[in-house]
């Protein structure tokens, strides 16, 4: 029986299958109970707080859908065309993003670059769309402190496109690290957990696009 243990071991402490014995694969990524790198499971645990307080902010936001004047509610200041169009572009950048995740996986670093520049591109067209909306409404004179309604918009839709431009700016940092070859650990993982961020603010932004430009009040 010993000999049969000697066999499925190697001296170096890693088994058959590139585990050593204290849960490690040969990148030192290190494995939980769930099954999932220590990285992903912090991820994870980080959108289920980010999918927390969204709640909250598109709660506060359908409590006080219906507070505001007149001649300054949705029906008056929403461009449903633009919107819908700049929706669209941050959408494709999912598609973007998993070409990235594929191309990092077969270990192909020129593509991996390639897509994720352009998953920032499109990323930032999607803020710059938003910025111009934000400008338009405040100069019909939808301000922050207009009304209620205003307010919880702005700080709904705000707060989700500052959580673009981080994405922006890790997608950004990463091809920096990988042109230079100075990611940590598993690269490929390492795309992936950037994936695992975008795509859940584009998820988000289906949620609020369609509680907030194309159900009524």
């Amino acid at each position: 029986m010993a000999d049969v243990a000697v066999a499925h071991t190697a001296p170096d402490g890693h088994d058959d299958h590139g585990h050593d014995d204290h849960g490690h694969d040969d990148h030192g990524v290190h494995h939980t109970t769930t099954g999932l790198s220590n990285n992903k499971l912090a991820m994870w645990i980080f959108l289920g707080s980010e999918c927390l307080l969204f709640g909250g902010l598109i709660s506060t936001y359908m409590l006080y859908r219906g507070r505001h004047s007149e001649n300054l509610g949705p029906d008056q200041v929403w461009d449903i065309p633009f919107t819908s169009a700049s929706s669209f572009v941050l959408l494709m950048s999912s598609l973007t993003m998993v070409l990235a995740v594929t191309a990092a996986r077969r270990k192909d670093d020129r593509n991996t670059r390639l897509w994720l520049t352009v998953t920032a591109l499109l990323g930032s067209l999607f803020v710059a769309g938003q910025v111009y909306e934000f400008t338009t409404f405040y100069r019909e004179g939808l301000g922050f402190t207009t009304s209620l309604f205003s307010s919880s918009f702005y700080t709904l839709t705000g707060f989700h496109g500052v959580h673009v431009s981080v994405g922006v700016i890790m997608l950004l940092a990463t091809v920096g690290m990988i042109l230079k070859n100075r990611i940590p650990g598993d690269k490929a993982e390492v795309v992936e957990l950037v994936g695992l961020y975008w795509h859940f603010v584009d998820i988000v932004w289906i949620l609020i696009f369609t509680l907030v430009y194309l159900i009524p009040a």
